[in-house]
């Protein structure tokens, strides 16, 4: 029977490290739920599992897309889910003989957790540039207002304000002649889910988050950026996400690296701070406190009466 266990929660919370641990005591391979792990080369800035820890334990969805290509959350959803129903990771003497352990899935992208976890209906359109180009030339509330005309209800659901979703529903429309909002809905799983968050004081969280980014500094993220600069150009839409735009800042003559990293931890933190909020709207997440020095077997106490008794 599949079952699947998710820990989530804000960036530098620890949830790979976690979920290694786990794995390696469940013989369960990982999935990723990461927007940037997904796409080749991006290493470093992403935190992405290094090839050691990738040979501990199997992961899956990661280095799956080029950086010049784009991954929808439909995308992802499409090969989570084919990989759930396909795969069986391997027995373990800690499981029930008869039983596969559970999968992880592990992350901080709300929306790819939820496109598997509450089984999202996602309208399978992509970006259309010359539509959005069109659309784009018009200012907010001209937009909104035309998405009040042809989706009323996709608009009551939409902040007046929210340009990004205000574009899409629009886009929706306009690409495929229905209203976004006949097109939306859920079909959760009917398998077992334990959800599992990390949390910690946000002060804390500032810390770890800025020793992280020294880590990624002295890994070499700079070499990084540097490199996929040249090769893919400094227009590249992923050089503009957390930790490779600041770099890339740097680079370019235009900050010192100690603003870059003061920059990185600051948009990092606020980046946190939105993650935390998205992720506290969900009363399925069991919250455990990523500080704590006895956390794997709190966790694993949780994981075991899952197991037994899903």
């Amino acid at each position: 029977m599949t079952k699947l266990i998710v820990i989530c929660g804000a960036t530098a919370t620890g949830k790979s490290g976690l979920a290694l641990d786990l794995a390696m005591r469940l013989g369960s391979i990982i999935l990723s739920a990461d927007s940037r792990q997904v796409y080749r080369e991006f290493d470093i800035g992403t935190a992405k599992p290094t090839a050691s820890e990738q040979k501990l334990v199997p992961h899956y969805l990661i280095d799956i897309c080029q950086p010049t290509d784009m991954m929808t959350v439909a995308d992802y959803q499409e090969q989570a889910q084919a990989l759930i129903a396909s795969l069986t990771p391997s027995l373990t003497p800690f499981l029930t003989p008869s039983l596969p352990p559970p999968f992880l899935l592990v992350g901080g992208t709300g929306l790819y957790i939820r496109s598997i976890t509450q089984g999202m209906k996602i309208p399978r359109v992509a970006p259309h540039k010359e539509l959005r180009s069109q659309l784009e030339s018009l200012n907010q509330r001209q937009l909104y207002a035309m998405l009040q005309q042809v989706d009323f209800i996709a608009a009551q659901k939409i902040h007046a304000n929210d340009s990004v979703r205000t574009l899409r529903a629009l886009e929706v429309f306009y690409v495929t002649g229905r209203p976004i909002s006949e097109q939306q809905g859920e079909n959760p799983p009917d398998y077992p889910i334990l959800q599992i968050g990390l949390d910690c004081d946000p002060a804390h969280l500032g810390d770890r988050i800025a020793q992280r980014t020294e880590k990624m500094i002295a890994d070499g993220l700079v070499a990084e950026v540097e490199y996929l600069c040249q090769k893919y150009g400094v227009d590249l839409p992923l050089l503009n996400t957390l930790g490779y735009q600041e770099i890339k800042q740097y680079l370019a003559g235009d900050i010192s690296l100690d603003k870059a990293k003061e920059l990185t931890v600051l948009h990092t933190r606020q980046f946190a701070k939105r993650q935390r909020t998205w992720f506290r709207a969900y009363p399925q997440i069991k919250w455990f406190d990523a500080e704590s020095p006895n956390l794997l077997e709190e966790v694993w106490h949780d994981v075991h009466k899952f197991i037994d008794f899903s």
